[in-house]
């Protein structure tokens, strides 16, 4: 738990005081101010604390340690009760009616959805979700495929968002109705990255290693494009869950396959949208190899990893002409982000994160990895520049 010292240097550093100025617009003696800050002095008046916080405009409980700090609770924003409530209603009786849904009408309204998915439109998709829910339980067996998909896409943008309750819900249930190894393989893949985020690697570990061997191809060259993918992600959910796990050697031999997969593939491959919206190739796995580079504290490895990505991306080669999704692209800007500011380049750090603000602000909030970059900055420079700041709030880093 942070002292209240901590709390309170934390918070001045936001508002882009120093002690001199905090003290004389508080009225509380800078020896004072110093020795909370410095540790010297474990707590103080409240009459004090209100001072300071008083002129740091924040509640007088946020100085002096309320009791839900360091909660790990899960984020649980109301825009997304309705879509709760949808996903474990009761299925409505059809009845009788001339505006009845169809398999045809929830398919495409589901293919609709997808710019928003792309863009990370999570306001907009809140309101749409709850009644295709509500139309696709009422379609019955006939509607199981679509229902499925759409059961994915909902598991997959809970997990985005930290509704990790109702993401487990929402797999749960298209695993249920699955009707082949693909379909299924789609929420295995999400489930283990639920397990990740949830801290539960060995789970993690455990299902991906079951489904990668499920998945591998008896012949690489033989494999369809979407078969040699799916094994492909199926191994970088375990490289991943297995480099958190502190099993180095497990998470290499998982990537040195991976690699393999997406050399035979020989180029980025986005899946058939009616089974998931992510890619698979060489480009996805040297995201990966950078991400699991981060875990393990190789800032330089990072760094060399993302130039390279960089100037593939803006080459004209067809290999990597299929884009990523946003969220997929974002995830590893923060790796980058995360590794300038472990070797001390904030001004190219804060110029990621704020590029990443810019063009998905509904996105990074919800990124806690974002907050912990952050609150590293923020640790370590002694005055913050507005940009700085203005990531603070954006990112909703408690102080």
């Amino acid at each position: 738990m942070t002292s209240a010292g901590e709390r309170i240097k934390a918070v001045r550093k936001l508002r882009g005081l120093t002690q001199r100025e905090l003290a004389a617009a508080s009225g509380v003696s800078i020896s004072v101010l110093r020795r909370l800050e410095q540790d010297e002095q474990e707590s103080a008046r409240m009459e004090t604390f209100r001072r300071l916080a008083t002129a740091l405009r924040v509640p007088t409980m946020r100085l002096v340690g309320d009791t839900a700090e360091g909660r790990e609770a899960e984020e649980d924003p109301e825009c997304w009760d309705s879509v709760k409530r949808a996903l474990n209603a009761p299925p409505a009786s059809r009845g009788e009616s001339d505006d009845l849904p169809t398999v045809e009408g929830v398919t495409e309204a589901l293919d609709a959805m997808y710019p928003l998915v792309v863009k990370d439109g999570y306001q907009e998709l809140s309101i749409l979700l709850p009644t295709l829910l509500r139309d696709a339980d009422a379609l019955g067996t006939e509607g199981r495929d679509v229902r499925v998909r759409l059961l994915q896409r909902v598991g997959w943008l809970m997990i985005h968002t930290r509704q990790f309750k109702a993401a487990e819900d929402a797999l749960t249930r298209s695993l249920d109705e699955a009707s082949d190894r693909l379909q299924a393989a789609v929420a295995i893949d999400y489930m283990c990255w639920l397990l990740m985020r949830e801290g539960q690697l060995s789970r993690a570990r455990e299902l991906a290693t079951q489904w990668a061997d499920d998945l591998e191809p008896v012949r690489l060259t033989r494999a369809t494009p979407t078969e040699l993918s799916m094994w492909g992600v199926m191994l970088l959910r375990l490289s991943g869950a297995a480099v958190r796990d502190n099993r180095p050697g497990e998470a290499e031999d998982a990537m040195k396959y991976a690699r393999a997969a997406s050399e035979a593939l020989g180029r980025e491959w986005r899946f058939p949208q009616e089974l998931s919206n992510s890619t698979f190739g060489p480009l996805t796995v040297l995201l990966k190899t950078a991400e699991n580079a981060g875990v393990v504290g190789q800032p330089q490895s990072v760094l060399r990893i993302g130039s390279k990505v960089e100037r593939l991306r803006k080459s004209k080669s067809p290999r990597f002409r299929e884009r990523m999704t946003s969220s997929d692209w974002n995830r590893h800007v923060l790796d980058v982000a995360d590794a300038h500011t472990r070797t001390g380049d904030y001004r190219q750090a804060v110029g990621l994160l704020t590029g990443i603000n810019d063009s998905a602000p509904e996105w990074l909030p919800n990124q806690r990895f974002a907050r912990d970059i952050l609150g590293r900055m923020i640790e370590e420079r002694r005055t913050l520049t507005p940009e700085m700041r203005d990531l603070a709030v954006a990112v909703r880093l408690p102080v």
